[in-house]
């Protein structure tokens, strides 16, 4: 009997939808948020694989765009980018070590982000048995309740200064609430808080803003800004429009074509009935591969610049589009229509599932054939 082991890259002539990544504009969204942060440095956060997109891919251009700091999330995703970036660039693990994984933090040459007094103790610890000091970063919670040290832990690393034995400080930084917000007064209080509670602490390059923070203008950018979402083409905020080049193109399949008659069931749960004759077709892409079937009545896919609707419950695997807008004969089965294109953003597929991009970008599945363009090393996979 012939095995087989399934072919991770999904190639073109298998899949049943293509999803585009469009590595020269990261490269020039980069390139955009380095000219508005001005002075400060800026910092390339590439945590959930890139925002999805796949790290050993879209790290190396940010390096070559002019990164050299990178933020991921865990320690995993630190060892993994280590493999595709020099070894000059500094990366940073958001939620610090655990207390096994710190050795690894060492042997790889990964900076921790100190959230708390027990992270503090195990670094302190590390340190120890390193025999040397070792590089860090402390987060203060300014405000947001989630990571970072209180006001209370500031109180105990003043009154013992032991506590911080070993450890080399080379940032302080904190995380604003509602950056996306501008007018949101909880920003200005956010950055007061902060500075007052970086004072605190071993003077050090300071970092507040993350996409959303670097449109609130100078006064929040600091020393380092740490773009995510907006490298990837996500809008920073509803108050003006989108600045930033996109990125993603996902186009599927179609996989049949059908017309339906009045009051006819469509989907799951025959949600949808026509009141007239339609022509309808069945699209190689569901939830499984991050297409929500949450708010899918309000979404659409695009063929050429016809919208066509969404009809019904997305199934696992495939959606429903109504294709009575296109002429007879010009979309057929094994053609694609834009289900995220020039005509319908990641944003706008987000709103439309009452979510947000982030969410959208980072549930895009491993199905897809994935294509990468737009830069001179970009190859396609599969």
């Amino acid at each position: 009997m012939m095995s087989a082991s399934p072919d991770p890259l999904w190639p073109s002539y298998r899949a049943g939808a293509r999803l585009t990544v469009d590595l020269g504009a990261i490269a020039s969204n980069y390139r955009y948020l380095q000219s508005l942060a001005a002075k400060a440095s800026c910092a390339a956060v590439v945590k959930a694989d890139a925002y999805g997109l796949g790290i050993e891919h879209v790290a190396p251009v940010l390096e070559d765009a002019g990164a050299t700091e990178f933020f991921v999330a865990h320690v995993d995703e630190g060892i993994r980018l280590r493999s595709v970036i020099s070894d000059k660039a500094r990366i940073t693990v958001l939620h610090g070590p655990r207390h096994d994984a710190a050795g690894d933090c060492v042997r790889y040459g990964l900076r921790p982000v100190l959230n708390s007094l027990d992270q503090i103790a195990v670094w302190r610890s590390t340190a120890s048995q390193a025999g040397k000091p070792l590089e860090a970063a402390l987060q203060v919670d300014s405000g947001m309740s989630r990571f970072g040290l209180s006001r209370a832990d500031l109180d105990a690393l003043h009154e013992d200064k032991g506590l911080m034995e070993g450890l080399r400080v080379s940032l302080v930084m904190s995380h604003l609430a509602c950056a996306d917000m501008p007018d949101h007064p909880a920003n200005t209080v956010q950055k007061k808080q902060m500075l007052e509670m970086s004072a605190q602490l071993p003077s050090a390059p300071l970092s507040l803003s993350a996409s959303s923070g670097i449109f609130l203008g100078p006064d929040y950018h600091l020393d380092v800004v740490r773009p995510g979402a907006a490298l990837y083409g996500l809008a920073p905020n509803q108050a003006a429009p989108n600045p930033l080049s996109p990125v993603v193109r996902l186009q599927a399949h179609v996989l049949q074509i059908r017309e339906v008659g009045p009051g006819d069931g469509v989907g799951y749960g025959l949600t949808y009935r026509p009141d007239q004759p339609r022509r309808i077709a069945t699209v190689a892409a569901g939830y499984a591969d991050g297409f929500s079937r949450h708010g899918a009545g309000k979404g659409c896919a695009w063929f050429e610049d016809i919208r066509l609707p969404i009809l019904g419950r997305v199934s696992m695997d495939s959606l429903i589009v109504d294709i009575s807008d296109v002429p007879d004969g010009k979309l057929g089965p094994d053609m694609m229509v834009d289900l995220i294109g020039p005509r319908r953003s990641v944003d706008d597929v987000a709103e439309a599932a009452g979510t947000i991009g982030y969410e959208v970008l980072t549930s895009l599945g491993h199905r897809f054939h994935r294509e990468y363009v737009g830069n001179r090393e970009a190859s396609l996979t599969g």
